[in-house]
């Protein structure tokens, strides 16, 4: 009787782990749209998607990266009126880029070190690479240019945000 009045979740189950990424995904979307563009820097805002599809990568490894990369970006796409596949494409490959530094039981130390913010800084290079890629007209700008600012400032910007995973997974216990 006490387990129907207090059911105990399960937060190390896949499927219990799995509404968790729909939700965060839907919360980090929500603010994508609604909030991040207050703290734009020069027309650019952080990509907390890249961000979150990294995490699910490490943690779940290459395959559930890659449809979660494909999910959350299409998901974004409908949301943000965005061309439908363009994000969908672009959180594709972050899923299979992050995804190769997948150890089985090995996320937590993962998390808690520079070589995450390593992997969301170049997570977020392929992000930029392949959206803005298929923005860019061939004379509007330079490859330099858009590389420097679509592609470099933006995946540091991004990368400044993925440093609250990083104090937030050490600040956990072992």
């Amino acid at each position: 009787m006490s387990d129907l009045l207090h059911p105990r979740i399960d937060f190390n189950s896949k499927k219990t782990r799995f509404f968790i990424y729909a939700g965060v995904a839907l919360i980090i979307s929500i603010l994508q749209i609604l909030i991040l563009d207050t703290i734009s820097i020069a027309g650019l805002t952080p990509d907390l998607l890249v961000i979150l599809c990294a995490v699910i990568s490490i943690r779940e490894g290459q395959f559930i990266g890659l449809i979660a990369g494909f999910i959350i970006g299409l998901f974004f796409d409908i949301v943000s009126f965005d061309v439908i596949g363009t994000n969908a494409l672009a959180k594709t490959f972050v899923g299979f880029f992050s995804g190769y530094f997948y150890k089985e039981g090995f996320h937590k130390t993962t998390f808690r070190s520079i070589k995450f913010i390593a992997i969301v800084f170049a997570s977020s290079l392929v992000n930029n690479f392949i959206y803005y890629l298929i923005y860019i007209e061939p004379m509007e700008l330079s490859f330099f240019r858009f590389f420097i600012k679509y592609g470099i400032a933006m995946a540091f910007y991004t990368t400044v945000f993925s440093i609250f995973v990083l104090f937030y997974n050490m600040r956990k216990k072992v």
